[in-house]
């Protein structure tokens, strides 16, 4: 989120954010402030990065898709698939987690026990670093 201060990157409201970031922050938390809300100079495909009140980060691509979501407090397990939470709470049940990325062919969960776990974009395993 070291992007967030750079001089390529402008303030913007909730209301400029693209449609599909402003209903998963509105769905996802329906009473937390967006307190910081940028958009990069890109002018072909801009990314958003938004602070919430409550610490959380979140990072939407051009589209206002979701590209990560974390924060050092932890995230909701309901912002992770389903098929990842479960592989989480089987395998490491005494973790939480701390932040979801979604890339072009992978999603990869960073947990509180430090591992992280990445998976395809069929939610199979792919690999684990601690």
């Amino acid at each position: 989120f070291a992007t967030l201060a750079s001089c390529y990157e402008k303030p913007v409201t909730f209301e400029q954010l693209p449609a599909a970031a402003q209903t998963y922050i509105s769905s996802n938390f329906p009473s937390v402030k967006v307190t910081v809300a940028t958009k990069d100079d890109d002018l072909i495909r801009p990314d958003y990065d938004v602070r919430l009140s409550d610490g959380t980060m979140i990072e939407f691509d051009h589209s206002g898709a979701l590209k990560k979501v974390s924060s050092k407090n932890g995230i909701s397990s309901d912002l992770v698939p389903a098929a990842i939470r479960d592989y989480v709470n089987t395998h490491y049940p005494e973790a939480g987690f701390l932040e979801y990325e979604v890339g072009r062919r992978t999603h990869e969960v960073k947990l509180t026990n430090r591992l992280e776990v990445k998976f395809n974009s069929n939610y199979h395993l792919v690999e684990v670093d601690d």
